[in-house]
Parts: C-alpha cells; structure tokens; sequence
C-alpha cells in the first residue's frame, strides 16, 4: 500500500508538477505521500499522523496548488506550522512547486516588518505563518481570510505543546466552514486528536510509521555534573569529540541561559554562537545558514529555536540545560543521528534534575546507562516530599514507554 508511485502516474497532479519535481530530482512519492494524496486531491479532509521528515510537506502542498485556481480571491490557503524556521522550510518547499506558476505563497512569521509582511501576505494565494503573528494580522485588520478554501496544521502536536491552541481556534472561526482542512500531526492521541476531530468534517485518517530498516544510531549518555562542574564539564566535552564530531547542537533551558552559555564558550577559546526567538529574525537566518554551510561548527540553541532544524551533518546533540521532559528529550536528540549517520546525544544531570531525567531514562528504555553514571532514579513519593532534592523542576509530559531504536525515515521532501 506504500509503495513508492511515479507522481506523473497519480490523478490530479498537473504536468507543470510533475515538471517542477522533476527539476529537483522528485520522481516518486514517500510512504505518507503515497497514502494521502489521492484523497486529498479529491478535496478530502485529512488526519495524518507522520513523524518529522516523513515527506508531508509534498502530501499537502501540492493538493492546495493543484486545487486553487490562479484567479481565486486570496488567500485561497492557510498553512499553520510552530516555528519560524519551518515556516522557511515548508516556503521554500511550495516555491519548488510553483516555479513559472501565476500562483504566490508568502510568509507571516515574527520578527519581521508587520505592515510590509501584511501587504505580500493579502496578495498571496498560499500564506505559511505561525500562529501568533498571523492572529496579530487579524486583530489588526490587516487580513481577511473569508476566502480560505483549504486549512493545513503542520506539526499541530507540537503547536499545541507550545502553548499555540488558543491561537489556532482563533484562526479556526475566522476561516469559513465550508473549506479543505488537513492536519498533520506526530499524535492524534489526546488533546491533538481532540482539536483535529473539531477542526475537519469527515475526515479519512492515515498513519504512517518510521520505515524498518531505516533507523537512527543514537547512542545515549548521561553525566553527573554539580552546579559549580557544568561548565567546565561541558567543554571537555566539547574538546574530546571535536575532531569527531560534524555540527553539534547544545541546547540551553532559556533564551537568556543560551546568550549566557554562549559568552561563556567564546570565552574559553570554543567558537560558538547563540540562536532563540529574541533575535532579529535576519540574525537568526544568518546563524542558520552559517551553520547549515559548517561555517559554524557550534550552535547553542533553545528548544523553540531548534523545533523543524533538520539537517543531516548535526552528529552531537549536548543537553546543557537537561529537557523538562520526554517528549523535548526525543525531540532535541532526534536532531542528531540523521540520514543514516551515527549520533551522539549527551545529557549534563545535576541533583535538581534526577527526577525528571529518571524518568526519561526509565521511558526510553535508558536505565542501565543513566544509573552507570552515578545517577538515580527517584520514586515519585521521594520526589514529592522533598527527600529526593529535585528542586523546583516539575514532572510533565510522561507518554508510553518507547523503546531505545528510534525508526526514521530517509531523506527529508
């Protein structure tokens, strides 16, 4: 049922399509392309679980380019994403399929001048934004969406994980009823499920896993560290696998800890730089590319900053900062160990963070690695009544156990 199809052999894709792939070396579709765009050609709603750079951006762009005619009142399309960055990504994807086309898409994302970005998005017939400066937009009389026709949420679990949901019901009502809604999501359990139920009418689900045989390599490591040990901790780390080691990723708890780790590095002789949402969005994109080229070889990133960064060349994933919780540990990790290569990804623990860290390591299947480092696992009455010296750190986010081989799938379309 996923086996790969030739797009010129899939009805409803247009030979200006096909052409634009082709011009890239696209010929046939992913296991999550393969499955949804019969449907959503056909104007379909859509469910689809797929994880990260699994190939969806193709499985919803090219239906709402297919179906929108030139001279439709516009926008004619939403597409919603978490982050800035994806935002780029998922732009640059729908510019692949509208080379010589009379089509437009723009993007709508902070950081950038709001009344220029209003004018370019209200002359657009796709707009990719986030939520909360499209919602600015709206409130501001700046854009109309009573012309929408299709409604895509990409990555909708981790919107929601952001805090994004009173955003997107908000842009929800705004876009009439009568319209094409497709969500995308690595979850449609809980609260995601909830939210995609509400937002499509009738719609057919699909669900694609990792591919077997294409699976990450990401070995694990914890290490105890004290408060007054962390940072210099930290950069023997960084010394030892620098001949080793491609781009490295670390990854700071807050943007002010991010600038603050980042002075510290420079200072010792480790040429890094920082990446978090209170930087000029020109800043951020230069850092990016800087990075994406190797001209960097060290980013010191927050989590926010570092959600939809999908390169291949990120061999060391460092958790300075240890993660709140499972789902940003997976998340932050699964940055490395990508395209085949092997990863490395390294959590500095201290007392305040044994609890939670316990936890994550029972999850995946890590407890033998993370109590060979001197670490514990705390009960949760322990933590609870204080005897577990866990601090302030809270417990969120617990899911089912995974497992230690995280399955992905091959190159990112």
């Amino acid at each position: 049922m996923n086996a790969p199809r030739k797009f010129a052999d899939i009805p409803g894709i247009s030979s200006h399509t096909v052409e634009a792939l082709s011009n890239k070396g696209i010929l046939e579709t992913f296991p999550i392309q393969t499955l949804v765009l019969d449907d959503a050609l056909q104007g379909r709603d859509i469910l689809a679980k797929a994880p990260t750079g699994s190939g969806k951006t193709f499985a919803f762009a090219i239906p709402i380019v297919e179906r929108i005619p030139f001279d439709s009142p516009k926008p004619a399309a939403i597409v919603l994403v978490p982050t800035r960055e994806l935002c780029v990504q998922v732009m640059e994807e729908f510019e692949i399929l509208l080379a010589d086309s009379e089509l437009d898409v723009a993007p709508v994302y902070g950081g950038t001048n709001l009344e220029s970005q209003a004018k370019r998005a209200e002359k657009a017939h796709v707009i990719v934004a986030t939520p909360g400066r499209l919602l600015d937009l709206l409130n501001r009389g700046l854009l109309d969406l009573q012309n929408v026709k299709a409604f895509v949420l990409d990555e909708a679990d981790r919107m929601l994980d952001m805090g994004f949901q009173p955003q997107t019901d908000r842009i929800e009502a705004a876009i009439p009823k009568d319209r094409h809604t497709m969500f995308f999501s690595a979850t449609l359990d809980g609260r995601a499920g909830r939210i995609a139920k509400r937002y499509t009418t009738d719609p057919i689900r699909f669900e694609v896993e990792r591919p077997e045989g294409e699976e990450t390599d990401i070995e694990h490591r914890f290490v105890k560290v004290g408060r007054g040990t962390k940072m210099a901790t930290l950069v023997e780390i960084l010394e030892a696998e620098q001949e080793k080691a491609g781009l490295t990723l670390i990854f700071s708890r807050t943007k002010r800890g991010a600038d603050s780790l980042n002075r510290d590095l420079n200072a010792r002789g480790i040429p890094t730089e920082a990446m978090h949402g209170d930087m000029p969005q020109n800043v951020r994109e230069r850092t990016l590319a800087k990075f994406e080229k190797g001209e960097l070889k060290m980013l010191v990133a927050t989590d926010v900053a570092a959600r939809g960064l999908d390169l291949d060349d990120i061999t060391h994933v460092v958790h300075f900062d240890a993660p709140d919780d499972r789902a940003d540990y997976v998340h932050r990790s699964g940055r490395t160990g990508r395209a085949g290569r092997k990863g490395l990804a390294t959590c500095l623990v201290t007392d305040e963070d044994e609890y939670v860290m316990g936890r994550v390591a029972e999850d995946l299947g890590l407890e033998e690695d993370y109590l060979a480092a001197g670490l514990r696992i705390i009960p949760p009455r322990l933590a609870y009544s204080g005897k577990g010296k866990t601090g302030t750190r809270h417990l969120a986010g617990w899911g089912t156990k995974a497992t230690t081989t995280h399955k992905r799938p091959g190159p990112r379309r």
